[in-house]
């Protein structure tokens, strides 16, 4: 059977790798084989625990956004030899590579439209791509609304720290000037 993705994985099981692709277990990394199929489409949906990512050779044009950002443990990837598809699609990839390795974004090109044919898709712009109306993926929206609940909470915090601060000062300053009647009151024997 031709190979449309290869896996290198902690420890095989055969529920973690998915039925396009051939995984390998970190202990026999050796005999991990290279695709030679052209057949792959899509990403397949990939196991968190991937060290390697063999997606060259392909069919892939795009990557959906969001598909990689579970792969915390993934040191190599191999992208090239695909025929990408350089429209606000393709915004995901280049941006996650920029963060991944600028060496696997280097190796990638556009294939298509006609006019960034050959294109790197490290050099690609926003003009190149025209009007993108959604460029974040869906989990940024979340990140906003956590973020702006983290900066509501420190700002309500901060406030409480200054009103018990002023009045922690004015409870101090009635205790030190009642300390001073009591002290001028009390007669001296």
């Amino acid at each position: 059977a031709a190979l449309g993705c290869a896996l290198l994985l902690p420890a095989v099981l055969g529920q973690d790798c998915p039925s396009p692709c051939r995984c390998w277990s970190l202990s026999e990394p050796g005999r991990m084989q290279e695709p030679d199929s052209r057949g792959l489409r899509s990403v397949p949906a990939l196991p968190r625990r991937v060290r390697s990512l063999r997606l060259h050779n392909n069919s892939l044009a795009s990557i959906p956004a969001g598909a990689l950002d579970s792969l915390r443990h993934l040191r190599h990837l191999q992208l090239w030899d695909n025929p990408w598809h350089c429209d606000c699609h393709i915004l995901y990839l280049k941006l996650w590579l920029q963060d991944f390795s600028a060496a696997a974004l280097a190796g990638l090109r556009c294939a298509s439209p006609a006019h960034l044919r050959a294109k790197p898709l490290a050099q690609l712009s926003g003009s190149d791509l025209g009007v993108c109306t959604r460029l974040l993926p869906t989990q940024c929206l979340q990140f906003f609304w956590r973020d702006l609940i983290l900066i509501a909470g420190a700002v309500i915090t901060l406030l409480l720290a200054a009103w018990a601060l002023k009045f922690s000062r004015k409870l101090v300053c009635q205790l030190t000037l009642g300390g001073r009647r009591l002290r001028r009151s009390i007669p001296k024997t």
